[in-house]
């Protein structure tokens, strides 16, 4: 043992003997060849290769690694406890509120990787999705370059703030001045017709596909059918025992849908004016339905913080949507993905995958409870409305688009037709017209409450084009139904288009 102990000391002394020669040899090498600043970079270059190159290659500490990845830029929110493979996008962070807490069964659609991504678009043709969205494009384009809604996201500018260290102040300095186009010319709408007939509020409308006659539904319990051309009333159902707040009529069977808050949900066979179906689930008060175009299902969204896919003829809960957290107050259906869509008074908009029966996106813009959605019937983008302002989207992502500011009120409903007119009906009984694509708003409205009504009773409940689109149709706080026309006599002369004024309007805020 000794003699090993011995042989490693001379070994070690011999070694360090040769270390000193060698460092001397490279230092007189350096100094006679190189000037005192090249012999300086090669020692360090040295050094730093002797001292640094066994910890290059050591893992990176994966918690570490994923905080710097996952570092949430202005329009995406990853919450305690999320996984960051959820989408949710916006500009407010996620709500936390009373209702349906977010567990593993409840989280949003899982998102693939960015290389999954780009090898699944290599691989399979362009979908319907993407080739309505491309039909779309220059007109959403337009939008993009010419609206100044303060939600765009500008991540080239922001980053070059950041880097400057001028933080969100110098970014909005950054940001142009917003400019409009010149939006198409509408005729003004004006008060056609007043029907009275209802001894409550009158909080919900729909059209029959034939657009022969329209439905309404009302806090006096009743649902009505209306002659569209007379304004008669054709019929009375009665067997809600709470104000009814939603009505569809199907384009596929003679059948008539009702929800309200007396947590019911029925199915009216219009042959024989009677109830042939109930759908049972809902725990509390039933705001809004729509019925999927093309397939034989319900969707129904209520104050339990939920909403509900029910099979029309066997009356079963295919799914539950659970993840709001608050009354879910809007819900429209659509052929294209996201089939589903709802808005709610958590202040968020979700796009469903309806065939998971998960959420796919969740948009977190709005500041204020989401009452109302509509959608396009022509482009591939939809609009929200609540009290903070009305936001313009684009599917199938929920790209925001622009925002309409300017109603100033509670915005119960919308309503758009193909010519791009979008309508917004407030709980103050103001109705707003504005320019689908410029956002320019070209008409106010506040007509008069009935005679006998208080004058706090002129809250607009719903608003619906017929299917002619030569009328609009309104449900309203002073138990009465509106009807608007377009004004024939109005010329572009007699009433211009004043664009500019919104431009400064845009430019001041």
């Amino acid at each position: 043992m000794t003699e090993d102990v011995q042989k490693h000391s001379v070994h070690t002394l011999v070694f360090r003997s040769l270390k000193r020669t060698h460092d001397m040899f490279v230092s007189d090498h350096a100094k006679s060849v190189l000037p005192d600043d090249e012999s300086h970079k090669l020692k360090m270059g040295v050094k730093l290769k002797a001292d640094y190159t066994p910890v290059l290659h050591m893992p990176v500490l994966k918690e570490g690694k994923d905080r710097i990845l996952q570092h949430p830029g202005p329009q995406s929110y990853i919450q305690p406890g999320d996984d960051p493979e959820y989408l949710v996008t916006g500009t407010h962070a996620y709500p936390s509120g009373p209702g349906v807490a977010l567990t593993a069964d409840t989280k949003m659609h899982r998102n693939p990787s960015e290389g999954g991504v780009h090898s699944m678009a290599l691989a399979l043709p362009p979908s319907q999705a993407r080739l309505d969205a491309s039909r779309t494009a220059a007109s959403v384009g337009d939008i993009h370059r010419h609206a100044g809604g303060a939600e765009r996201s500008h991540p080239h500018s922001t980053a070059v703030s950041l880097m400057e260290g001028g933080g969100t102040r110098n970014s909005a300095l950054m940001r142009k001045a917003p400019t409009m186009p010149k939006p198409q010319w509408h005729p003004p709408w004006k008060l056609f017709r007043v029907i009275s007939g209802h001894l409550g509020w009158v909080r919900s409308i729909a059209v029959e596909p034939g657009n022969q006659w329209f439905v309404t539904g009302s806090a006096d319990r009743t649902i009505k059918i209306w002659d569209l051309a007379s304004g008669k009333l054709k019929l009375s159902l009665t067997g809600h025992i709470s104000t009814v707040r939603g009505v569809a009529v199907s384009s596929r069977s003679p059948y008539l849908f009702s929800c309200g808050e007396d947590k019911q949900v029925k199915c009216w066979d219009l042959e024989y004016n009677k109830v042939i179906r109930h759908y049972h689930g809902h725990l509390s008060a039933v705001y809004d339905l729509d019925l999927h175009p093309t397939i034989d299902v319900l969707v129904t969204c209520s104050r339990d913080a939920t909403a509900r896919v029910w099979d029309i003829r066997t009356k079963a809960n295919v799914h539950t949507l659970t993840g709001h957290t608050n009354t879910v107050a809007t819900v429209r259906c659509q052929s294209a993905e996201p089939q589903v869509i709802t808005g709610s008074h958590d202040s968020t908009i979700r796009l469903w995958d309806l065939i998971a029966g998960k959420t796919r996106t969740t948009l977190t813009n709005h500041k204020k409870s989401v009452r109302t959605l509509v959608l396009h019937p022509r482009q591939y983008t939809f609009a929200s409305g609540s009290a903070d302002n009305i936001k313009q989207w684009m599917f199938p992502d929920g790209n925001f688009i622009q925002n309409l500011s300017g109603h100033n009120a509670i915005i119960n409903t919308l309503a758009v037709n193909s010519d791009g007119v979008l309508v917004s009906g407030a709980d103050n009984g103001t109705i707003h017209m504005w320019d689908w694509r410029t956002g320019y708003n070209f008409q106010r409205i506040h007509a008069a409450v009935q005679p006998g009504s208080l004058d706090s009773e002129s809250g607009i409940f719903a608003c619906v084009f017929d299917h002619s689109e030569s009328r609009l149709i309104t449900a309203e706080a002073d138990k009465t139904i509106k009807v608007y026309k377009e004004d024939d006599t109005a010329t572009e002369e007699s009433h211009p288009v004043n664009w500019k004024s919104e431009i400064l309007k845009r430019k001041r805020f």
